[in-house]
């Protein structure tokens, strides 16, 4: 009856949302955008609802890479939030940005971000390499070209990342659906950005009346 110590739980890790901003999204083309702000939107409201211990990390917002996206910042506003803004393309590198992800003392970190082959593939490494368990919302990332973020993914497995998905992560958390009190707000999130899952649960909630 004891779930696996794989398995992610809203205590036992931190996430770290890395650069999530237009001039980075521009190039990425192994997804469609919309489909990237849908699945960030997703796992920035999934850490929300769950009080998971978030990062959000920029890369020279002001001179070159822009805010972040309109669904990262409706969960993490930046007045609220803190971005840890960098000139590193490995947040590992980053002095301020390695002090905050080691203060949350958490061994499994969660990673999502653009570009995967950059930006995801320099920390994943380098946490690996301290003794972390680190696992990447595959579906949250982006990249150049679908080779990209292919070879990058395989990279990133061969060392021992774990990839999930974005909804993946969402459920992992919530786990079992008498959990009432993430029940709302994760069907609600769900109805939101959840794609036809959501309207599936719209559809239950108003016809079957559950």
């Amino acid at each position: 009856m004891k779930p696996s110590v794989n398995l992610l739980s809203p205590t036992n890790h931190a996430l770290v949302l890395i650069d999530f901003e237009g001039q980075m999204a521009f190039a990425t083309s192994n997804l469609p955008v919309h489909e990237l702000r849908t699945n960030v939107a997703i796992v920035a409201g999934a850490s929300k609802i769950f009080n998971v211990d978030t990062i959000v990390t920029t890369v020279a917002e002001e001179s070159f890479s822009g805010p972040v996206f309109p669904e990262l910042e409706e969960f993490y506003p930046i007045a609220t939030s803190g971005y840890i803004d960098r000139t590193t393309m490995n947040t590992w590198e980053d002095e301020n940005a390695y002090k905050a992800i080691v203060a949350k003392n958490k061994k499994k970190l969660v990673l999502a971000g653009l570009w995967t082959g950059v930006c995801i593939v320099g920390p994943a490494l380098s946490a690996i390499e301290e003794g972390y368990e680190v696992y990447v919302i595959t579906d949250a990332c982006g990249d150049v070209s679908d080779e990209a973020h292919e070879r990058a993914v395989q990279r990133m497995i061969q060392v021992g990342v774990q990839p999930i998905t974005s909804i993946q992560y969402l459920l992992e958390l919530q786990r079992d659906w008498a959990r009432e009190e993430t029940y709302g707000p994760v069907t609600t999130l769900m109805k939101k950005y959840g794609g036809s899952y959501g309207l599936g649960i719209h559809y239950a909630h108003n016809m079957l009346k559950h």
